[in-house]
């Protein structure tokens, strides 16, 4: 087996056995090429088929072709896709991008704490909602295309997540399967030792714990088994003619694209390997990560 064989085998396994241990399980996919895969690996393990719910948690700030893509790929793979959203929130205009239209002189330390609060609305609060079934959730109808309210509110207590430990700094301080607190906050301090691939998975009854499969992949890895497999992914993450792509989706007011000529798939892998992106953070382009942003952001919830 080369180390692609490896990483893919050992993915399946904690696929499997976070299948076997946790009764209400499901996986988020945010669109991106990490959580794509990891749908890809599901799919995999289990034969063609998932059998657990994957939730998506929609800002509304999301470029179009990101959802297009996500009912494309649910209609296709007859996915069980669940949607969760802040609806609360976004009516009351209680967002950045609408804080920012009614006060375009804000500084830059005031946007920086506009998007946070954003996030914790938008993203944490509502994958703390959709998660616990406190939320109203949406799920696709697979015969008509179309979402309907989801019946089923039980709370989710696996959690599949595409994190990688080489992404960004608090992810590296992750497990494959690590608990959250009844309010999924995450103490960083208080997570299972895991050696020489021993996983803890006997938790109270009721514990919510998150499941990385991703964690030893790095990004050159992901795009290589994308090229493998001929995984379909949003055509953001190319240059489209403007000598830019985007290295990692989010909400289109809070990030930026990098610039980069890498048409394709297989360009991007020349350019990782290359170096010419060793100094710039894969999540660079993702404002509202500013300093230690995502590490609060997760330690309230988030992904």
């Amino acid at each position: 087996m080369d180390h692609l064989d490896e990483l893919e085998q050992q993915s399946v396994y904690i696929l499997r056995e976070a299948f076997r241990h946790f009764e209400r399980l499901c996986m988020l996919w945010s669109i991106g090429k990490d959580s794509t895969v990891l749908l890809w690996l599901a799919r995999k393990a289990f034969f063609g088929h998932v059998p657990f719910p994957l939730v998506h948690v929609d800002t509304s700030y999301k470029l179009p072709e990101m959802i297009r893509y996500r009912d494309k790929l649910a209609l296709e793979y007859k996915l069980q896709m669940v949607v969760g959203q802040n609806t609360a929130a976004l009516a009351a205009g209680d967002t950045f991008p609408i804080k920012l239209s009614k006060n375009p002189g804000m500084t830059a330390e005031e946007q920086a704490g506009a998007r946070t609060e954003c996030c914790g609305k938008l993203k944490s609060g509502a994958l703390a909602a959709t998660l616990h079934g406190t939320g109203e959730r949406m799920r696709m109808n697979l015969k008509t295309g179309k979402y309907e309210v989801d019946p089923d509110r039980g709370a989710y207590t696996g959690v599949i997540v595409g994190a990688r430990a080489d992404e960004e700094g608090s992810r590296s301080k992750e497990r494959y399967f690590s608990p959250r607190a009844k309010d999924s906050s995450w103490d960083v301090g208080d997570q299972p030792p895991e050696f020489w691939n021993q996983f803890k998975t006997d938790f109270a009854p009721g514990t919510h714990v998150r499941i990385h499969p991703l964690l030893d992949w790095t990004e050159l890895n992901i795009w290589e088994y994308i090229a493998r497999e001929s995984i379909p992914t949003v055509s953001l993450y190319y240059d489209q003619g403007d000598g830019t792509r985007y290295r990692s989706l989010g909400c289109g007011p809070c990030q930026s694209p990098i610039k980069s000529t890498s048409k394709n798939v297989n360009d991007i892998i020349v350019e990782l390997k290359s170096g010419a992106l060793r100094n710039i953070a894969e999540r660079s382009g993702r404002l509202q990560d500013g300093k230690h942003g995502l590490e609060e952001l997760r330690r309230k919830g988030y992904m």
